[in-house]
């Protein structure tokens, strides 16, 4: 069996695609082994829908991967719980304040219990808590001091009583390449309105004053008046303030690459007079017959909504994993149902497999390798489900899959060997007259009669069966069996 050094693969070979230049590349930290990873956290104004969900799952495999090869992650989320308008024009009502009023309750109440609803969702589907979780509203002095060294600068002026990015003062500010000042005209997007105090039609506000909002609920003491942070800042000062002035990977949803990831990377470049990230990764949309998934269209969905109509989060999650994360993932309860099904399957599957035996560990690396490879590719999880696949069809034995099916779950996180286990000891008869060892091996001698053609034989080990109060179910990924009491 071919042998390799797993460690020094990880270290050189992962590709991911950079959407900062639009190229795959090859993945290489900023310093060593250190990884400093950023994600941008949810706006706590209402309940996180399945396509917000799909960005984080990809986002926890992504950490995941990155600690099953080798490397010390650190890994920080903001949860913005003020300054996130309603247009990305720095336009509209603040989403916190329009959340408070539409539950008659105070914006701090809100956010406590969308985080609190957040996170449960999260731990539904195995998504990892970020090693730093951060909300806006802790954070006003970073705010503050960044903004003064912005002025300073010169990237910052005061207009209007807020305070704004000049973008002009930038050689490149369309960063991401797709994007064109046209897109932020007056009509022509509706949800953007002409803010007369902006020099350029693609300045940014990095602070509001009592100017703007008299209704706001949170509001601060500033050197340009009582008000509170633009949204856009928040991330740069969070990021900035727990990793430091060199960040590996930036992560969020495709539709926060313009304008939110623009002006992240505008402003932070200009405080710290450097570039700031070296990867960007955006996952793509969850679309529905009206298109995106979005909570402005009504009628959204979300992990409790789908507990409710009986579907396990896992298989959401795995839902999620059967597609690529730069392509749309179109959502349908008959696609969500064919995954359940494949999910149930997968689950009989393992819980099959005998813990007894000795774990083969050169054997097993081959098909590490093909899971590594996957990965490697730009996260192609697809692929690592058919290298999961290829072990439960492999020439091994049974604790030597079992060992690659946890070593690939540390990864995927199905919840694979305890849903399985689980469903071994539901399953398994209770009484201790009844020797399971002896089920499994009259099961598989039963599938060798019915290979064999010889009908009698299978009849006479499924009476058998049934006599021990067995009862076995036959389909095209092979047999089953319940014990009924």
């Amino acid at each position: 069996m071919k042998s390799m050094n797993l460690k020094r693969k990880c270290k050189s070979n992962m590709i991911l695609y950079n959407t900062l230049g639009n190229t795959k590349q090859e993945f290489v930290p900023h310093e060593g082994n250190k990884v400093r990873m950023y994600t941008c956290g949810p706006t706590v104004y209402h309940y996180a829908h399945i396509g917000n969900l799909r960005t984080y799952i990809m986002e926890d495999v992504l950490e995941k991967y990155l600690r099953y090869k080798g490397y010390d992650v650190t890994r920080v989320m903001n949860i913005t719980d003020v300054g996130h308008l309603s247009s990305d024009a720095d336009t509209g009502e603040d989403k916190m304040v329009a959340g408070a009023k539409r539950e008659h309750k105070t914006v701090m109440d809100i956010a406590k219990f969308y985080t609190d609803a957040f996170f449960k969702d999260c731990e539904k589907l195995n998504i990892k808590t970020p090693d730093t979780v951060e909300p806006a509203t802790s954070c006003i002095p970073e705010f503050i001091h960044m903004i003064e060294v912005l002025i300073e600068k010169g990237y910052a002026y005061l207009a209007g009583g807020n305070v704004y990015f000049d973008t002009s003062k930038l050689e490149n500010y369309y960063v991401f390449g797709n994007q064109n000042e046209e897109e932020l005209q007056v009509g022509v997007r509706e949800d953007v309105t002409e803010d007369l105090n902006k020099r350029n039609k693609t300045d940014f506000v990095l602070w509001f004053t009592k100017s703007k909002f008299d209704d706001q609920e949170l509001k601060w003491d500033s050197p340009w008046g009582i008000g509170y942070p633009g949204w856009h800042i928040e991330c740069s000062a969070i990021s900035i303030k727990h990793l430091g002035e060199y960040l590996d990977i930036h992560c969020g949803g495709v539709d926060n690459a313009f304008p939110h990831h623009t002006n992240e990377i505008a402003q932070s470049e200009a405080f710290l007079g450097h570039k700031w990230c070296g990867y960007w990764f955006h996952v793509l949309h969850l679309l529905d017959k009206r298109g995106k998934m979005s909570k402005s269209k009504g009628g959204f969905l979300t992990v409790s909504l789908l507990e409710e109509q009986g579907y396990d989060p896992l298989a959401y999650r795995m839902f999620c994993l059967s597609s690529h994360y730069r392509k749309p993932l179109v959502f349908s309860f008959e696609n969500l149902d064919n995954t359940v099904s494949a999910y149930n399957k997968l689950i009989s599957r393992i819980a099959k497999l005998s813990k007894d035996g000795e774990i083969d560990k050169e054997d097993a690396k081959a098909y590490q390798e093909k899971f590594i490879e996957a990965l490697d590719n730009d996260l192609n999880t697809s692929l690592a489900l058919t290298a999961l696949y290829d072990v439960l069809k492999a020439d091994l034995n049974d604790a030597t899959k079992r060992y690659l099916i946890s070593d690939f779950d540390r990864v995927l996180s199905l919840g694979l060997i305890d849903s399985a286990d689980a469903l071994k000891e539901k399953d398994s008869p209770s009484g201790a007259d009844v020797d399971v060892s002896k089920i499994d091996m009259l099961i598989a001698e039963r599938a060798k009669a019915r290979a064999d053609k010889n009908w009698a034989e299978a009849d006479r080990i499924r009476d058998e069966l049934k006599e021990m109060g067995i009862v076995v179910k036959d389909s095209k990924d092979g047999a089953t069996w319940e014990y009924i009491s």
